[in-house]
């Protein structure tokens, strides 16, 4: 009977199903994959070549009868059967272990999702071999995860910039008092670099370059020391290959608009906040996470327009997955966050 308990133990894990990238941690021991969640298959029979980052690296590059696809857009799935073999396969990589128990596990959800999105990330999960799905809402794990006092009776602000979605929420005494979900993340940014190339230097290039610009030289505040990158593509004009070196500050010009608008809903939250809690958001300031919280500078940006201080969390991408892994581990005391299955 013991070794049957234990083997269930084994099988829970927390997933961090994001547009960009998934997570996922296994009880009793932490963050065991974090890998794109990109897919790519055949066309002509739908069949699997590759997941994961090797498949992120076909992106922009296969023939034609090889297509690599990314089955998650804004947080939701865009490709349910393309979603469910993503999550089978991470699923059976982070615990090759096989047991007679199908694992259970605990998904994060953006908070714009509706009921037919969240319910499509359940079945999903079941079709991957998952035995129950709980799901939480992204802004609570990001919180428990960045090691907030949630369940205390004092605010906590916590701005989670993903690749899909931005969600701004403010917690206190173990729920959500106000917040806002916004549709805008890293992959608004990367197609806002795309944007500025082709109409500033008719110059067209790719999501994969976009992205890789993005974190080699991006930022939205003026740096000391300014970066600059190249980056090729395909000229519009000549239709030839050719470079472009672009500037860290030439960045900021592309990333405003997307940028912008993650901190017009940053302010649109404080403005929410009831005044009992301010006071806290005042002393505590707010916890930055995400993988767009390492954008160079965005800390500072929000300092700056808000007047408020400005953490980065420990470890701002697996914020949402350790989260998940702590209500796992400790389903008495944060049952209340759980969004089940049935109640999806």
């Amino acid at each position: 009977m013991q070794m049957n308990f234990d083997g269930i133990i084994r099988q829970n894990a927390g997933i961090d199903l994001g547009t960009a990238n998934t997570l996922v941690y296994v009880a009793g021991k932490g963050i065991v994959l974090s890998e794109p969640t990109v897919v790519a298959q055949r066309t002509d029979d739908g069949m699997i070549i590759s997941v994961g980052e090797g498949a992120k690296r076909m992106i922009g590059r296969t023939p034609s009868n090889i297509v690599a696809v990314r089955p998650m857009r804004h947080g939701v799935i865009s490709d349910f059967a393309t979603t469910a073999a993503i999550l089978r396969y991470f699923i059976q990589k982070a615990m090759p272990k096989r047991s007679v128990v199908a694992p259970r596990a605990m998904i994060g959800v953006p908070l714009g999702a509706s009921r037919v999105e969240r319910r499509a990330i359940v079945e999903a999960a079941v079709q991957a071999g998952v035995g129950r799905v709980l799901l939480i809402e992204q802004p609570l794990a990001a919180a428990i995860g960045a090691g907030l006092p949630i369940a205390d009776p004092v605010g906590s602000l916590i701005v989670d910039i993903g690749g899909g979605t931005s969600e701004i929420a403010l917690t206190a005494l173990g729920g959500i008092v106000t917040a806002r979900s916004i549709r805008v993340g890293g992959d608004a940014m990367d197609e806002a670099i795309i944007h500025y190339c082709r109409h500033s230097y008719n110059l067209l290039i790719g999501e994969r370059a976009a992205e890789e610009v993005k974190i080699a030289a991006g930022s939205a505040y003026p740096m000391a020391d300014e970066l600059s990158i190249e980056v090729r593509g395909r000229d519009l004009v000549t239709g030839l290959p050719r470079g472009l070196r672009l500037t860290s500050s030439e960045l900021r010009t592309a990333l405003a608009d997307p940028v912008g608008k993650i901190v017009a809903t940053v302010k649109q939250t404080l403005e929410a906040i009831p005044p009992e809690l301010a006071a806290d958001i005042i002393h505590r300031g707010i916890t930055l996470v995400g993988g767009g919280a390492l954008l160079r500078g965005m800390d500072k940006l929000l300092a700056e327009e808000t007047g408020l201080p400005v953490v980065l969390g420990k470890d701002p991408l697996g914020a949402v997955a350790l989260g998940t892994g702590a209500v796992l581990e400790h389903m008495r005391e944060h049952r209340r966050f759980i969004l089940s299955a049935r109640e999806v």
